[in-house]
Order: structure tokens, then C-alpha cells, then sequence
């Protein structure tokens, strides 16, 4: 996957759970405090998970693109870069000798300099920092995250170049998400068209386009799997890489879904649940008692197939988090 969306907790842990079998909300939470999976931002810019192997070379690639994303609101909140590289030495030195640090400690290292100002402006500082590969996650301290110091966090590797870079990360995104479009890559990755077809063009030997609806796609024809082992029908998480690697979505949109766009705005129903391949409802986490529920709602009457699908779908999800 490279990189999976992760700005939710608790649906980014269960995007994986989806993905492994086997794994648990207890196993993916040891994975992370022993520093296995990192959490950093990445990407547009969003929190991403990513591994320890991919986090240097991806940043590499990715974080000039996210500072000019950012350069406006480091403007407005009064950070040149000057402050920034400042800011950044400091939170370097409060985290040295393997010290984990949630925000709050931290915000007092920059409060004794007054680097850190408003909310805003420490995340632009915290965002910044992780950007140039200086900090990224520690283990959870309770429900607190907290920050490492990436260099004791991550062992040094030998580093791509950026064509190594970009030609690896154009592999993993069509070998996961395809097919898929130049745009929807450059969507997700926030790389420039360029960059984008320069990356499809180094993988040239792998990659074939086919035409349909008018459009280009781009796919690995030796990463297809039987279809008959596919996950068709699941509770999808928000944010999930179904919907997100992509910027036309309309092949998982029936019109019927186009009809139920004010009961998708909907905060209490912001999950989508999936029925072979396409959304077909909504679903809700509850409470029944110490146990685990979920409140199911479709959009338009399921064949009793389907039904069975979808229930056998709804027991993984409090499975996973038990």
C-alpha cells in the first residue's frame, strides 16, 4: 500500500484491519508502539501510516511538494523559515536520549522562546519538523500520542535517488490501486502531472493502459488477483484508500447513492458500507452494553444474498476491536 490514510484513529487501525487477516486492534496498536507502523504527515498535506523501510525516501519525495501546499498558512501565522529551522532544532534537542513526547511537553520547549503561538501555528511547527524528517510518531503514552526523534526511531538507510524514489512510488500506487488514472495518482500523491508521468514512464516495462469510458488507466496485469478472493463487501472506514486513491469515484457511486447525499452529510452516518464493490448504505458504531454494535442503514433494498453478505461483514467489525 506504501501509505494508507490515517487521520482517524480508530478507522485508520481498522483500514488494516480490513487488509490483514488475522489482525487486531490490539496487534495493530503493538505494531505501532513498537514503532513498526509510523504515523506521520505525508501527503496533500494528511496524517498517513507508513513504514519505517518507506518513510525517509517517501518524504524525500514528497515533502517539497507539502511545504508549498503549507508556504500560505506558514506565511499567515507568522513562520518564515527561519523560525521554522529554530523551531525544529528545538523540538530535535527536547527529544534526544530516546525521549517520547506528546504535543503539550512539547509546546513548552517552544513556549520558553515563544516559537510555538497559537494552536495553528504549532501545528504548522510540529507539521513542518515531521516534513523534514527530524521527528515522527512514538508510542501511544495512554491515549496521548506522543513524538519520537526520527533518527533513533528509524534506522538510517541508504537513500533513492529521486528517480529510484518516484519510480517505486508509482509501482506501489497502480500495483495496490489500480487501475487507476494519471489524476487520481496525482490526487492522492499530490504530485505534479510531470512527475506523474514521469514516474509511469520508469515503470513503463510493468505498467499497461486500457481505455474505458473514454478514460486512461494505467495497471501491474501481474498484480490481478481471482477476483473470487476479493473483499467485495465490507464496512468501510472513513478516509479508507477505497475512496480516497482516487479522484473520480463514480465506478463505487450507484445513482441511487447520488439521490442520498443529505443523509450522507450526515455526521452520525459517515460510514459507508460496501455491497460488491459500490456503496449501498451507511453504517454506525453503537454500544450494547460492554459489547460492540453496529447499526446498519441501506439505501435501497438488498437481495437476501446480499443481507448475508453485509451481516457477515457487520461480526468482523466488533471482532476486531474485542
Amino acid at each position: 500500500m506504501v501509505a494508507m490514510q490515517a487521520q482517524v484513529w480508530d478507522m485508520a487501525k481498522w483500514a488494516i484491519g480490513l487488509r490483514l487477516p488475522g489482525s487486531t486492534n490490539e496487534s495493530i496498536e503493538k505494531a505501532f508502539n513498537d514503532g513498526l507502523i509510523l504515523r506521520t504527515h505525508l501527503m496533500r498535506p494528511t496524517w498517513h501510516f507508513v513504514t519505517p523501510a518507506d518513510i525517509r525516501w517517501l518524504l524525500q519525495l514528497t515533502a517539497p511538494r507539502v511545504h508549498a501546499v503549507n508556504a500560505y498558512m506558514y506565511r499567515q501565522t507568522g513562520l518564515d523559515n527561519r523560525k521554522l529551522n529554530r523551531s525544529t532544532n528545538l523540538l530535535a534537542k527536547a527529544l534526544v536520549d530516546g525521549k517520547y513526547l506528546i504535543r503539550d511537553d512539547l509546546k513548552k520547549s517552544l513556549d520558553q522562546v515563544k516559537l510555538s503561538g497559537d494552536g495553528t501555528q504549532l501545528s504548522c511547527v510540529m507539521m513542518y519538523a515531521e516534513l523534514e524528517g527530524v521527528i515522527c510518531s512514538g508510542p501511544r503514552l495512554g491515549k496521548q500520542f506522543s513524538y519520537a526523534l526520527m533518527d533513533e526511531r528509524v534506522p538510517s538507510k541508504n537513500s533513492f535517488t529521486r528517480d529510484e524514489s518516484l519510480a517505486e512510488f508509482t509501482k506501489r500506487y497502480f500495483q495496490s490501486r489500480g487501475p487507476a488514472t494519471l489524476q487520481d495518482y496525482s490526487t492522492w500523491s499530490g504530485l505534479s502531472m510531470k512527475d506523474v508521468r514521469e514516474g509511469v514512464e520508469l515503470n513503463s516495462s510493468i505498467l499497461v493502459k486500457e481505455k474505458w469510458e473514454e478514460k486512461e488507466y494505467f495497471l501491474n496485469p501481474s498484480e490481478l488477483k481471482d477476483l473470487k478472493k476479493l473483499q467485495t463487501t465490507f464496512l468501510m472506514p472513513d478516509y479508507d484508500e477505497y475512496g480516497m486513491a482516487y479522484k473520480n469515484r463514480e465506478a463505487m457511486i450507484d445513482p441511487i447513492v447520488i439521490s442520498m447525499q443529505k443523509l450522507m452529510k450526515d455526521e452520525s452516518y459517515s460510514h459507508f458500507i460496501i455491497v460488491d464493490g459500490k456503496v449501498a448504505g451507511i453504517w454506525k458504531r453503537s454500544q450494547m452494553g460492554k459489547a460492540l454494535a453496529v447499526e446498519t442503514t441501506y439505501f435501497a433494498p438488498l437481495s437476501k444474498t446480499k443481507e448475508q453478505a453485509v451481516e457477515k461483514a457487520v461480526k468482523k467489525y466488533p471482532k476486531f476491536f474485542e
